[in-house]
């Protein structure tokens, strides 16, 4: 077995290959840029080296910088996580040449699964189904769009190199498959640095299911159960979970069959996934398979009970698999919750900054957290924002659904924007529930953005009553401090108003030594908890339901998060509320001549100049953050009175980058 290991990536996948090795009894090395000077992973491992500066471009993609890493700590083999290097030949071939094992397939594999054009003449020539399309390189936007008529609208555009929702567009029509044609052509250019596209029908009604293949080099390959992965966001996945609530036993068996069949004509070693679309009819088609472990690779593990870092590492040391098909069985149901520093309220813009309290539940049996930070690390913008993976386990699907909305409402993020409340409100929406999932969802069921769970009334008064009972021990806190006014004895009353946004609530309350009786426009709940106040979290029995609400004061009152909601609650005695309603409202500013930018990140194209009229929805500018383009338009009829930034400049949250007239 290797001695030393180096994994040459970051964050929290790098601290999950160490955990694996750790306790295999493999020492390892961690490798960090600039930018990640102290970082967790670095923490963690027990040797790290300095490889460059700060952009990946400088650092983590830079092959003989990782080599050098590896010679001076004397690394016998490199594990390179997801993303960066993972799918690189030529990384392959270095490595090789130095005589250092990677710890993942073949050269053939990682060569005939990166190119997506090539894959998929591979699959169909081992007999695997696939989506009809044009698989050829295309050159110009003209061949695009004849093409995209041939095979019929819709379709999708893809880059060829491409990964992780980066080069995709999806066209309806003409004037789409034109302007996709371009952006993923630019998009694949600078994350890939290879700009070549191809086009193939878009499955309508899709759900994006892959296959888990383990396999050794030596005559075993294994599919290891599939993973649902349709919850997704511009074709980045979201939420997965193992099984699919979707896949029959003979669908399963067709599809991992089919799997194997086309990891075994690459001649695959290691852990590798084959992605398929799957329409409502459970006909299933490739899409790509990705030579490397995948992100959401817990959910498999956590109902195979396989740990499948262990298994590439046992099988790059020439190890053959201890395992049959015969013994992979599927106990159980595992969901995986992605959290990003981005903000849903503002359209999913990627957050930097600091993470100034960052406490995730308590891992069990049932609970898992694979994070790359701690309390103080910073998010930047130098990569991917994924802040953790919250990974929740049950006996059954929603067994493993409530342990993840419990485990989401005990997630406490400050100091940066964050996707928990997305996430939470996913997990109790309707659908979601039932199973009946696309990779539409998002789409469909948040068509203007996502702006909070829409709580049903239990939930609302839950709430309620946990903003008065946090009011009262405040109260109660304050009229027992020392140094009080002689004879002054400051009286908590009974009675109160709530209001919340425009809802308003009539509470009276009762406390006894246990608990607190909350009756909240005449329905009835009993509140069972031990909150203090300056507590972040309030936790306990209110109404007949077990929550734990992150809360902390506001104005006149608190703002508590649950279930995928943040609201503001005002508690005030019927007095002063009589008197707060009769102040005037501030008046927000029009903002809707301005162009903002909303999000950090560089502007690269401007597509109007001074004078110019524009008209409501037109694309003005094209920011580039985190390796994704993203179109700027215009949110009134207007014309172009003064520009303040120009393409090539950096911009922060907030910037103006034009105003209209």
């Amino acid at each position: 077995m290797f001695k030393k290991i180096l994994i040459a990536n970051r964050g929290e996948i790098a601290c999950r290959v160490i955990k694996t090795a750790r306790r295999m009894g493999i020492a390892t090395v961690a490798v960090y840029s600039d930018a990640d000077d102290g970082a967790l992973h670095m923490q963690m491992a027990d040797e790290a080296v300095h490889i460059g500066g700060a952009a990946a471009s400088e650092s983590y993609l830079v092959i003989d910088r990782i080599i050098e890493a590896c010679k001076q700590t004397g690394a016998e083999a490199v594990h390179p996580g997801y993303g960066f290097l993972s799918e690189n030949q030529k990384f392959y071939t270095a490595l090789e040449k130095a005589g250092i094992a990677f710890i993942g397939p073949g050269q053939r594999a990682i060569a005939a699964m990166g190119d997506k054009i090539e894959s998929k003449k591979l699959a169909q020539a081992a007999g695997v189904n696939t989506v009809p399309g044009y698989t050829d390189v295309i050159d110009t936007v003209e061949e695009a769009v004849k093409i995209a008529a041939d095979i019929g609208y819709p379709v999708m555009i893809k880059a060829s190199a491409g990964g992780g929702g980066k080069g995709m567009r999806v066209a309806f029509d003409e004037a789409e498959a034109r302007d996709g044609f371009k952006s993923a052509k630019s998009e694949a250019a600078s994350s890939f640095g290879d700009d070549r596209v191809f086009i193939e029908k878009f499955v309508e009604e899709p759900r994006h299911i892959e296959i888990q293949v383990l396999a050794d080099g030596q005559g075993t390959t294994l599919y290891v159960g599939e993973r649902e992965c349709s919850i997704q966001r511009r074709h980045q996945k979201v939420i997965e979970e193992a099984p699919s609530p979707f896949l029959d036993v003979a669908t399963r068996k067709a599809m991992g069959e089919q799997a194997v069949a086309l990891a075994d004509a690459v001649e695959y070693r290691s852990a590798g996934t084959v992605e398929f679309i799957v329409d409502k009819d459970r006909n299933f088609y490739f899409l790509e398979m990705n030579t490397r472990l995948q992100v959401e690779h817990p959910v498999t593990e956590m109902i195979t009970g396989i740990d499948l870092v262990e298994q590439m590492i046992r099988v790059a040391n020439g190890e053959k698999l201890a395992l049959t098909q015969d013994d992979i069985k599927l106990n159980g149901w595992a969901v995986e919750s992605r959290i990003y520093a981005e903000d849903p309220y503002r359209g999913f813009l990627p957050s930097i900054g600091r993470l100034s309290r960052c406490q995730p539940p308590k891992e069990s049996g049932a609970v898992r957290v694979d994070t790359g930070v701690i309390e103080g690390s910073e998010i930047t913008m130098f990569y991917d924002p994924m802040i953790a993976k919250l990974v929740t386990y049950g006996p059954n699907r929603q067994a493993a659904i409530d342990s993840m909305i419990d485990a989401l409402n005990g997630y406490r993020i400050e100091g940066i924007n964050h996707n928990i409340n997305f996430l939470n409100a996913v997990c109790n929406h309707p659908r979601f529930r039932e199973g009946r999932l696309t990779t539409n969802f998002i789409a469909e069921e948040y068509p203007d953005g996502f702006h909070g769970a829409p709580l049903d009334l239990d939930n609302r008064r839950r709430m309620v009553a946990a903003a008065v009972v946090a009011h009262l021990r405040e109260r109660s806190r304050s009229s027992s401090i020392t140094g009080q006014v002689p004879h002054f004895v400051v009286q908590i009353g009974q009675d109160w108003r709530v209001r919340c946004g425009e809802d308003h609530y009539k509470v009276h309350t009762t406390t006894g030594d246990t608990a607190t009786d909350v009756t909240i426009d005449g329905e009835h709940l009993v509140v069972e908890s031990a909150y203090k106040p300056g507590q972040p979290r309030f936790t306990g029995m209110v109404g007949g339901r077990q929550v734990e609400m992150m809360i902390r004061p506001s104005e006149e009152g608190y703002l508590l998060t649950f279930d995928g909601a943040t609201l503001t609650f005002q508690v005030r005695t019927p007095q002063a509320d009589a008197f707060a309603a009769l102040m005037p409202v501030k008046e927000a500013a029009d903002l809707s001549k301005m162009l903002i930018c909303p999000m950090p990140g560089a502007l690269m194209q401007l597509h109007v100049e001074v004078g110019d009229e524009v008209q409501t929805g037109q694309p003005l500018a094209v920011i580039e953050a985190m390796k994704m383009e993203n179109v700027l338009r215009a949110e009134t009829d207007g014309v172009v009175a003064k520009i303040n930034n120009r393409p090539g400049d950096s911009l922060a949250v907030d910037d103006v980058i034009l105003e209209l007239e």
